[in-house]
């Protein structure tokens, strides 16, 4: 069994590194998710005795007094940091500049989701999953759409 200090990559992608025991996640140690968020955590046999979750941006989750995104103040982690753009520059998601999505379909936050196919691909074009009849719908209500149209400026004559 695993003992020590190491990593130990689990089939999601998911790493951990630190402490282990008897094969278990046992000390101080995080998970390190495809995504870039971390857990940094200390473990008691496999299980987070206490932890922090930091999203890949450096936002910290805080499960007490979490004021981000409350409806009071709707800015993305990265506005907060670095300020508001002028009136007029639209920040569409958290990213700056935010993904291309492929035409016709969906950034749905883990990957793309082309409503056809009812194939989630990660950003790298790696599949992810099939989505079910739930996701798909919310996916398609929610989520920010390729344009299926060139918008262009069109100066007054």
């Amino acid at each position: 069994r695993m003992e020590g200090q190491g990593s130990y990559t689990l089939p999601t992608g998911t790493e951990y590194r630190g402490a282990l025991r008897d094969g278990m996640f046992d000390g101080e140690g995080e998970l390190v998710f495809p995504n870039g968020g971390r857990y940094r955590a200390v473990w008691h046999r496999g299980v987070p005795a206490q932890g922090k979750y930091t999203f890949a941006d450096g936002l910290e989750y805080k499960d007490k007094k979490w004021h981000y995104c409350d409806g009071y103040d709707r800015r993305f982690y990265t506005e907060i940091c670095s300020g508001l753009k002028p009136a007029g520059i639209s920040q569409l998601t958290n990213l700056d500049p935010p993904r291309k999505i492929p035409e016709g379909c969906y950034d749905c936050g883990d990957g793309f989701y082309n409503p056809e196919t009812r194939v989630i691909v990660d950003y790298k074009l790696r599949f992810l999953r099939n989505a079910d009849d739930d996701e798909h719908e919310w996916i398609v209500r929610t989520c920010r759409k390729a344009w299926d149209e060139t918008i262009e400026h069109k100066p007054k004559p």
